[in-house]
């Protein structure tokens, strides 16, 4: 499945450097405002150390990491749902996205310049925080125009959705995001989920930080935390200058070192990386052959035929079994012959539910 992660932030807070580290693609990465217009999309392989212990087991001809589309949109100014600075077009290229992982400029440097001259990371974040919820409040606001018009005419379904979107409108007046709102599932799909509210997507906060706070944070790191305290979402510090010096090494080797040298045991990509998958409820599967052992990406709770259907829909269309070993197994008894013959490969059927690094055949028949 595809996966998209949209960068967001104010203008000069690091955006466009973490960009370059997390993708092969070059964003221009400049001291002034919007220097990235377009969306740029970068492709990156999910660091995972299963598929590399699956290569040296099996020996294939290719192996295929899971990927992540990360998105660096342009900065974001004051009035952006008015149509301020980029507003339109950030707004409209975040909506697409799955996460969102905001960066927040948690270092001082007075050559690097910030849009309202001095550094606030919780400011910033709330400057962010309001132009989102001001466009959801829009949306909200249509959508109870056209569903007091069916009233009028007699539809039963829209004065309960009225009252829903009232409150949800309440909700998003107070300052609070469009992803904390209580509301059954069937509700929200009823009559939420067709508005794609920036608010509702799932947030890692980014504290883009100098080289000295990686491993203890600084005063702006802990204003962070303490802003973000009753929304209990993930925060990580990464320093964007050191990933992007990181990313510049030729070898793994000389990443380890470099890593080891700052104290760090991983670095702030992988973490990231990471980090998304779990906000996003995402697990891995594989498939292991001569031909090629490749990850698969499906979310969590999956069941077996939708997770053949991510390789082929004839997959799930004509399924029939899925061969399962667990990772544990397969590495204990080194194929999956030996795994066979010793019990541990269990056969499935379309109530299964994938669990994460399963290793799996699946038989079809269309």
């Amino acid at each position: 499945m595809g996966l998209q992660a949209g960068i967001v932030g104010l203008p000069n807070v690091g955006k466009s450097t973490l960009f370059n580290t997390l993708s092969n693609a070059r964003a221009q990465a400049a001291n002034f405002p919007f220097s990235t217009i377009e969306p740029n999309v970068g492709v990156i392989t999910v660091p995972d150390d299963r598929l590399n212990m699956l290569e040296k087991l099996v020996k294939p001809r290719k192996v295929i990491p899971a990927t992540v589309e990360i998105v660096d949109i342009a900065g974001l100014v004051k009035g952006a749902s008015k149509g301020e600075g980029l507003g339109n077009q950030f707004l409209g290229n975040i909506r697409s996205t799955d996460a969102i992982i905001h960066v927040l400029r948690c270092f001082r440097d007075d050559n690097v310049i910030h849009v309202d001259g001095s550094v606030d990371p919780v400011r910033d974040k709330q400057v962010v925080d309001t132009e989102l919820e001001l466009k959801d409040l829009e949306s909200v606001d249509r959508k109870i125009q056209r569903m007091e018009k069916q009233a009028r005419n007699g539809e039963r379904e829209a004065l309960a959705g009225i009252g829903l979107l009232k409150d949800l409108r309440t909700h998003l007046d107070s300052g609070k995001p469009a992803r904390s709102f209580p509301v059954r599932a069937q509700d929200r799909e009823q009559f939420i989920s067709d508005l794609f509210l920036l608010t509702s997507k799932p947030v890692i906060y980014v504290c883009n930080v100098d080289e000295a706070s990686v491993l203890v944070g600084n005063s702006y790191t802990r204003a962070v935390e303490e802003a973000l305290e009753e929304e209990q979402a993930e925060i990580l510090s990464i320093s964007a200058a050191i990933e992007s010096e990181i990313a510049a090494l030729d070898s793994f080797e000389d990443r380890k070192a470099f890593l080891s040298d700052l104290g760090l045991e991983t670095s702030g990509v992988v973490r990231l990386v990471q980090s998304t998958y779990h906000l996003l409820h995402l697990i891995t599967y594989f498939t292991a052959g001569e031909k090629e052992v490749r990850a698969w990406t499906i979310p969590d709770g999956m069941l077996a035929p939708q997770a053949a259907g991510v390789i082929h829909t004839d997959f799930e269309k004509g399924f029939i079994r899925a061969e399962v070993i667990r990772y544990e197994d397969y590495i204990r008894y080194g194929s999956e012959s030996a795994c066979r013959d010793n019990g541990k490969m269990n056969i499935e059927g379309k109530d299964y539910q994938v669990r994460d690094g399963d290793i799996m055949h699946f038989r079809f028949n269309v």
